[in-house]
């Protein structure tokens, strides 16, 4: 008897994932992950050795601070830079090193089982949430913004859209769903450009005022 072959919509997750069917930020996630990673790492790194010395000496001034919108200093000594107990940076380090990580074993050929997507996916979902709250309490509780922790936002956002867009394109979740669905017809750069543009209006309403006088 012939075998009806599987139409696109009923195709198991092991078809979405051969390489005729990749798309576009499947070939460019390792190097999104990577990079990205780093430069999180590097960005987390240097905020806690900024925090760690401004723990040591009441007197140091931080090197983003800049202005007083710009000031790192004043973002530090909140209770919203330390929600666990110990620095915001040091969950940063932990998890930009897995992240650069994933993209150094992708880019060697790794290939990593589903359940590490999924814990992945977690991660970045949670550190995604946590960004966004902390993008809030920068602008409307504390009122001064960390040039380092905007470098964390930066970066945090495109990598948990791209590694969502991968798993959802290769079936992680459940039923595998066509990059165009998935990436509102190709154009998967859309929600990430407009997030950038949103934020960056945020920050210019919050602080129109003292902007206003550079001018």
């Amino acid at each position: 008897m012939r075998s009806t072959p599987l139409s696109a919509d009923v195709a198991t997750p092991a078809a979405a994932t051969r390489p005729g069917d990749s798309v576009p930020f499947d070939r460019s996630l390792p190097w999104l992950l990577l990079i990205g990673g780093l430069v999180g790492l590097t960005a987390a790194f240097v905020l806690t050795v900024e925090k760690f010395s401004l723990a040591t000496d009441s007197n140091y001034i931080p090197s983003c601070s800049l202005n007083p919108v710009l000031n790192c200093g004043s973002v530090m000594s909140t209770d919203q830079a330390s929600v666990l107990g110990f620095p915001n940076s040091l969950l940063g380090i932990a998890g930009f090193a897995v992240v650069a990580a994933t993209g150094a074993g992708l880019l060697a050929g790794a290939r990593f089982a589903r359940w590490y997507w999924l814990g992945l996916q977690l991660g970045v979902t949670v550190a995604v949430v946590f960004v966004h709250w902390l993008i809030a309490q920068s602008l409307y509780v504390i009122g001064a913004l960390c040039p380092y922790c905007m470098v964390v936002w930066t970066v945090t956002v495109p990598i948990f859209w791209y590694i969502t867009l991968r798993n959802l394109h290769h079936g992680t979740f459940a039923r595998p769903i066509r990059a165009e669905a998935v990436s509102a017809g190709g154009n998967h750069l859309v929600p990430v450009t407009v997030w950038f543009l949103a934020v960056a209006a945020l920050v210019i309403y919050r602080f129109f005022s003292y902007w206003s006088t550079l001018l």
